[in-house]
């Protein structure tokens, strides 16, 4: 045999077709994830999992609202492998769509069973919650109606339920606890005392975190939970008369071409390494057996929602709230 020496030339071909292929072949095995913030968790877990599993994952990050409305634009062509939400109804919505591939993964055992179902189970569990800065002027409120006060006029912000799930899930809370005329009534009374309705969670929060604003109604308690642990000068009150939870459904889509790679995606995030990331974020864990850094379900007074009832209902309460609110 004659051994034959290559060219710079050829050697530098060869070894641009050599990253060519392997750049392709781990293009071919990357996980493409849709998640509802927080970002720097879904950073963290996708991180995390390539360095355990080698599969690399291509994160989009945004609001659940703007999540689903790619997914809905991207319906015949899905891109999406794995999908992470904050509202336990667009989960359902798909599954109902038989959109989801059927998969309950062995690390959810030590998950209740409120939490998971065949097709989709919590990352984790967030609260609404009142959030008082404390440097305002205005006293630190205890529940819900304290905010139709007029030591709170003009000093009370609320999220979007249309952009975001965990605020649509307050209003069904609201809706099972005080009724029609109450909720609506509380809804009225809060814009009558200046109640702003800016946009999704962040927009409510941040004039409250710079003092242009004194509470939030309705926040999602672990973006404050942080804020508060990195200093900030605010509380997280949860309400007396009850809240509600909104757990974040983990699925994987029926269309996707890597089932496996996703669903080892999904065992990753419910092990015990994955749920201590969820934990760090100032969620509540989906599993019961890893420890939270702040108040748990045992700890909360909870509006239990008929979620399957209300979610059949959204577009009509979406459109009284804007009615109500004056919110379009």
């Amino acid at each position: 045999m004659v051994s034959r020496r290559l060219s710079g030339p050829a050697m530098a071909a060869l070894t641009s077709m050599l990253l060519l292929a392997t750049g392709a072949s781990a293009q071919a095995q990357a996980l493409t994830v849709y998640s509802a913030g927080p970002d720097a968790l879904i950073e963290r877990l996708a991180a995390d999992f390539t360095e355990q599993t080698g599969i690399a994952v291509n994160v989009f990050q945004s609001t659940t609202g703007q999540v689903m409305a790619r997914l809905e634009a991207e319906r015949a062509n899905p891109l999406a492998d794995v999908v992470i939400s904050a509202s336990w109804d667009s989960a359902t919505s798909l599954a109902d769509e038989g959109l989801l591939h059927e998969y309950l993964s062995a690390n959810a055992n030590q998950v209740p069973d409120f939490l998971k179902t065949d097709y989709y189970v919590a990352q984790g569990v967030s609260a609404l919650a009142l959030v008082w800065n404390r440097n305002s002027d205005s006293p630190a409120p205890k529940d819900w109606s304290d905010l139709t006060d007029a030591a709170y006029a003009n000093q009370v912000t609320m999220p979007d339920p249309a952009q975001s799930g965990a605020a649509f899930e307050l209003v069904t809370g609201l809706l099972t606890s005080m009724g029609e005329e109450g909720t609506w009534s509380l809804l009225e009374a809060l814009v009558d005392n200046g109640m702003i309705v800016p946009g999704p969670n962040a927009r409510a929060l941040n004039p409250v975190l710079q003092g242009a604003k004194s509470v939030v109604f309705g926040a999602v308690d672990y973006i404050s939970l942080g804020q508060q642990a990195d200093g900030e000068a605010i509380d997280v009150i949860f309400p007396e008369s009850g809240t509600v939870i909104a757990p974040r459904p983990m699925m994987i889509l029926a269309s996707t071409a890597q089932p496996d790679e996703a669903e080892q995606f999904v065992d990753f995030v419910l092990s015990e390494q994955g749920q201590k990331r969820v934990a760090e974020s100032y969620l509540m864990p989906a599993r019961d057996d890893i420890d939270a850094l702040r108040p748990t379900l045992g700890e909360l007074t909870l509006i239990d929602v008929d979620a399957e009832e209300m979610n059949a209902q959204r577009d009509a309460i979406l459109s009284r709230f804007r009615d109500v609110t004056g919110h379009q």
